[in-house]
C-alpha cells in the first residue's frame, strides 16, 4: 500500500497525543540551504500556526502539491512515517504497543 498524505493525516488523527517527533533536517535561513539537524525523538507539541502545512504539529512542514515523500520508518521502540520534501526530513512516529 502507498502512503501518501492522507495516510500520515489519518495516522496523526488516530495517534493525537502520543506523537513523537524528530527533526532529520530543515530550511536554515543562515545558510539559505537544508541543513542536517541532530535531534532526538520528543513528544509533539501541538501549533495553531499555518494549519495547512504543519498539519497542527509543532516542527513538522508539508510542502503540499504532491512534493512530500513519504516512507515508512521504525526502530527499537517506535514506529511511524518519514516525510522529505525541499524545506527538510523528518519523523512522525507512535511508541510500539509491544515494548
Amino acid at each position: 500500500m502507498k502512503t501518501t498524505l492522507a495516510t500520515i493525516k489519518s495516522f496523526i488523527r488516530k495517534n493525537e497525543g502520543n506523537l513523537f517527533l524528530k527533526l532529520g533536517s530543515s530550511f536554515d535561513g543562515m545558510a539559505d540551504c537544508v541543513m542536517p539537524v541532530k535531534d532526538n525523538l520528543s513528544p509533539v507539541q501541538k501549533t495553531e500556526n499555518n494549519l495547512r502545512n504543519t498539519l497542527g504539529l509543532s516542527g513538522a512542514w508539508f510542502v503540499g502539491s504532491s512534493r512530500d515523500y513519504f516512507s515508512n520508518w521504525e526502530d527499537s521502540f517506535y514506529i511511524g512515517y518519514e516525510v522529505s520534501n525541499c524545506c527538510g526530513r523528518f519523523v512522525i512516529a507512535k511508541q510500539k504497543v509491544n515494548v
